[in-house]
This record gives structure tokens, sequence and C-alpha cells, in this order.
């Protein structure tokens, strides 16, 4: 963006460089100012009668400050990482929404990557972005209830901090306390409005109202409406079905990514989304070209094709996940050895992968049993698979095999548990396939064998939880729910243990919400 000339006054007065009134150069993809270090203030440049001063720039008003903004948000969302970065760092300072955008990059960065460095970055610029907010800030709500519109943009801005930041402290660990003081730090600052948007990820209140509040904010092409987007593609694509039954709508989740990948076919993080939707919908061919693409869309931030892989890997043959023939052994051995630490704790995934990688650094290693079934079960995979048939039977097939492997070999201390985990992922395929009888009988095999197992403590309450759902299933509501209050009450410190609580909470919200008949009752707007 080019600047306006430089002029000084006749009476020797500095003059500060203004922003120019063309708003087609709000819109281009050139940066503000000069790019600077990340921390250094950025100046504007006067100009008197004997030297060149460097003086604060000038604070814009709200609607110049949004549209760049939005310029900035743009070239992100054309994959110019670095360029929107530097657009918005010399305004980080002095402007709300300069601050929270840039912070609010990050955290997207820290999401889509999960590296250490990019949580950390993203959970101190937060936190700095919460500070400028604050500034602008009513000092006082006591004695007068009038607020400007740069006080009401302040108050939005500060809940938005607060929120972002608690979600990044269950990013650094994903155990219910992290998430529950997570919440502490935001709790008390939010607007009841603002607290509804984040009851819908399943522990009480109107999940239903606040995904509503959520779909109105998304239409229009507002600052905010792309954050409601991406909220409500998260919801449809990943929470809902890591974090709850599976009770995304992926239709909706279609209509709202389509306008995004029109606008941005190169798109990174929509081409990711358009890959997750076709993932759910089972066309696995056209999942992999989507990841694919998005992998070869930007260069810049190269962490974030550890999740397209992290897809693809469910959905190739076991000789495309290992085209220079490595061995199976020789690779969990290094698994330990990967781990990373946020905040000096390990992600609850590392540690799981961790656990199950011990088996292999013997001098006769016991193979796991089905490894890559198991872990999609951690991820609720076979809610997506299990609504096609084809693929499910395939699974199913794997499985038996599994089965009579471990019928062959020799008892070892690994035998109970390898057989319960074979046991629940055999249910699951066969109550999608419709076989409930069986399925239930699966189930509760692994609950028989509850103190015979050694490792793999937490099949019995996933056993139980998956039980519950089928007997919610089958409209048996009372003992569903008796099964995942158990679930939820009785058994503590397993692997993954607050991903199962999220589904089991998911589960009880959605039985309580369904009234005696059968019919399911959504709970009223205020």
């Amino acid at each position: 963006m080019q600047a306006e000339e430089i002029s000084a006054d006749p009476n020797g007065s500095p003059t500060l460089l203004q922003l120019p009134d063309n708003k087609d150069s709000l819109n281009s993809t050139e940066p503000l100012n000069t790019p600077v270090q990340l921390g250094q203030p950025c100046y504007c440049i006067s100009l008197s009668e004997k030297k060149l001063q460097c003086v604060a720039s000038q604070k814009s008003d709200l609607s110049v400050a949004l549209e760049d903004c939005m310029a900035a948000l743009d070239l992100f969302l054309r994959n110019d990482f670095e360029e929107a970065l530097s657009r918005l760092r010399c305004r980080i300072k002095d402007s709300m929404y300069h601050a929270l955008t840039y912070a609010t990059i990050l955290e997207m960065q820290a999401m889509m990557t999960f590296d250490p460095e990019h949580i950390l970055a993203a959970g101190n610029t937060m936190k700095e972005a919460q500070a400028v907010c604050q500034r602008f800030r009513k000092k006082s709500t006591f004695s007068n209830r009038n607020f400007t519109e740069e006080e009401l943009h302040a108050e939005v801005c500060y809940a938005e901090c607060l929120l972002q930041r608690a979600a990044l402290t269950f990013l650094q660990d994903e155990s219910m306390i992290s998430f529950i003081k997570g919440g502490i730090k935001m709790i008390s600052m939010l607007p009841t409005r603002t607290l509804r948007l984040l009851e819908f990820v399943g522990f009480s209140g109107n999940k239903e109202f606040g995904l509503q509040q959520l779909t109105e904010g998304s239409a229009g092409q507002t600052f905010r409406s792309f954050l409601c987007n991406m909220l409500l593609l998260c919801y449809h694509t990943f929470m809902s079905f890591i974090l709850g039954t599976g009770e995304g709508d992926v239709e909706d989740a279609e209509k709202l990514l389509q306008p995004y990948l029109k606008q941005y076919p190169k798109g990174s993080i929509f081409l990711f989304f358009a890959g997750r939707i076709e993932v759910i919908k089972g066309n696995l061919d056209a999942a992999i070209e989507r990841f694919e693409e998005c992998c070869e869309a930007q260069q810049q931030w190269k962490q974030f094709h550890h999740m397209c892989y992290w897809e693809l890997m469910c959905m190739l043959t076991r000789e495309e996940c290992q085209p220079f023939g490595e061995s199976e052994v020789a690779l969990f051995r290094q698994v330990h050895g990967l781990k990373q630490k946020i905040a000096g704790k390990s992600l609850p995934t590392e540690k799981f992968a961790i656990r199950k990688a011990r088996r292999y650094l013997t001098e006769n290693p016991i193979t796991l049993p089905a490894p890559p079934l198991e872990m999609m079960y951690i991820w609720n995979g076979y809610t997506v698979i299990g609504k096609h048939k084809d693929l499910t039977e395939g699974m199913l097939k794997t499985l038996d095999e599994a089965q009579a492997k471990l019928d062959n070999s020799p008892r070892t201390e690994f035998s109970i548990d390898d057989q319960c985990l074979v046991s629940l992922l055999r249910g699951l395929c066969l109550k999608h396939l419709g076989h409930q009888e069986e399925a239930e009988a699966y189930f509760t095999l692994v609950l028989c064998n509850e103190t015979q197992i050694k490792f793999d403590h937490y099949l019995v309450p996933n056993a139980l939880l998956e039980h519950g759902l089928l007997c919610l299933e089958q409209g048996r509501k009372e003992e569903g729910i008796k099964l995942l209050e158990t679930a939820k009450q009785n058994y503590k410190n397993y692997s993954m243990e607050s991903r199962t609580h999220f589904r089991i909470q998911a589960a009880l919200h959605k039985a309580k919400a369904t009234g005696e008949n059968g019919i399911h009752t959504m709970p009223s707007s205020p």
C-alpha cells in the first residue's frame, strides 16, 4: 500500500503520514508499512524543517481498522500467511482489532500445526491482545450503562480473547481439569450470549440455541462471519465426532464451505475441510484428492500437511503407508523419542501412542492386533465409516483375521487386553451393520473380562459407552442412561479419559433431551 506524499507544514510542525482515501488500497496485497520483526513497534514517518522523526502511529477509527483486518484475513485465506501477519503487525499495540486478528491467525496456525512453539506463541500473543482490548473497555459499568461504539467493540473483542485463550488451554492439555481451568479464566467476564455459544460442546445448556446463533452469525461477509463459519465447520466435521456422538450435519457443512471454496479455490484451510467432508460422506477417492491438493496449495506452514497425512493414513493400503518398506517394529520403537511437550505436558494422543508402543521395545515384541483400527476408534472414526456397509464389512474382515491370529498364538500378558480390544471393535462394526444382538454380546464380553485387563483399562468405560449408545438407539433409554452414568462415575485415570467423558456427556445430553415417547425435544430459546 502506498502512503500519501509527505509534506512539511509551513510553520515547521511535522505532518504525519495519512492513509489514502482510496478503499482499493485497503484491499491491496501489499503490506501497510515496511514489515518489521515480531515484537518491534511500528512508527509512521514525520518530517519537520530540521530532521525526520519517528513518532507513534495515530489510532485509526473502527471502520478503517476493520477494513484493514478484513484485507489481512483475505491474505491469510489465500495462503499468504506471512504477508497477512506483516500487514497486521505494526498496529497490534494500539488497535484492538489488529491485535485480535493477529492473535487469532497465530491461534489458527497453532491449531493447524500442533507445534508447541506455535501454541505457546499464540497464547502469549492472545494475552497481549486482551491487554490491548482492556485499554478500550469502559472503566466502570456500575454508575453508567451507556457505552460508546468503541467500548462496545472492546467488550466483544475482550470476550473473544478470553474464549480463544481458554481454547488454547484445552489444546495444551486435553484433560478435563485443564478445560475447567481454561473456562474459569473467562467465565466471569463473558456475556450471557457468548456463554451460550460455548455450551454447545456438550456439557450443559442450550446447544441448539448456540448453533442457531452461530448460523445467524455466519451469514454475510462481516469480520465475524468467517469465525462463525470456522466454528460451525469444526463442529460438524470434527467436534461432533471426536468429542460427541457424530450428530454433525454434513449437508450444512457443505453449504457453509462452498462459498469460501469458490472464492478461495486454493485456500488450504478450505481444501482440508472439503477433504474431511468427503471422508464423512465415504467418498475416499475424492477425500484423498482434496487432501493432496491441500498439501500442494501452500509450503509456508508445512506442519499443516501433517493433518492431511493423518487423514490419508486411515485411507491408504498397508503398502501405500509404507512406501519405503519401513518395518512396523522399527517404527513403533521410534515413537517414544518423537513425543512433544507443550508447557511441559505431553499431548494425550501421544501418551496413548507411547503406551501402545511399549510392547515393541522387547527383543521379541508382540505386535498389536489392529493398530490402525484401534486408533480410528480413538478418533471416533467408526461413526463415519459405519455409515458405509462395504467399508464396515472390510474392517470386520480385518478384525476377524486379527481374532484368528490371536486364537492361534501362544498366551501372553497381553492376550486378554488384545481379545477385549478386538471384541470392542467387532461389536462396533456389527452394530453399524445392523447385527445389534451380536454387537451387544461383544460389548458385554469386554465387561466380563474387566478384572483380567492389565494395560488397556480404557476399554471397559468405552465398552459401557458403546453399549449405552446401542441401548439408546433401541429405545432402551433408562438402561442406556444407567450404562453411561456407570462409565462416567466409576472409572478414572485411563487413557484418553477426557475424550471419552466428552462423548459420554454428549450422549447423556442427547438422551435427556428425548422425551419418554421417543420424541426429541429441543430446549427452548431464551
